[in-house]
């Protein structure tokens, strides 16, 4: 399974562009930082991520104001030079404490416990 679930803070928005196909795009990069528990120990987790909304989900991302906290959601690919990654955002919450949810489907499941 290929799933990615984050909080994070919208650091930089690119304008809408469209793909061939004539769909919505923009671009964009998140901030993340927390403290996990990895072997029993806490560790502190800060990082940057390309990411990307495609359709009715460039909406959303379009309007959030840039340093909001959001809870993002979708699947991570390789980026089209095969250097790197690229977060595809396929639901949004601007309120980092729910559920994401796309605009097309029924409202999400809890997420999972943290591990």
């Amino acid at each position: 399974m290929n799933r990615l679930v984050l909080s994070a803070s919208l650091l930089e928005r690119s304008a809408v562009r469209y793909t061939p196909a004539g769909l919505p795009a923009i671009d964009c990069r998140l901030a993340h930082a927390s403290t996990v528990t990895e072997d029993g120990q806490p560790r502190q987790v800060s990082l940057e991520i390309r990411a990307l909304a495609i359709g009715a989900m460039s909406r959303p991302l379009g309007s959030l104001a840039l340093g909001a906290t959001a809870l993002f959601a979708g699947f991570l690919a390789s980026t089209r030079n095969g250097r790197g990654l690229l977060f595809h955002i396929t639901e949004l919450s601007a309120d980092a404490e729910s559920a994401p949810s796309s605009p097309d489907s029924p409202p999400a499941a809890p997420l999972p416990a943290p591990i």
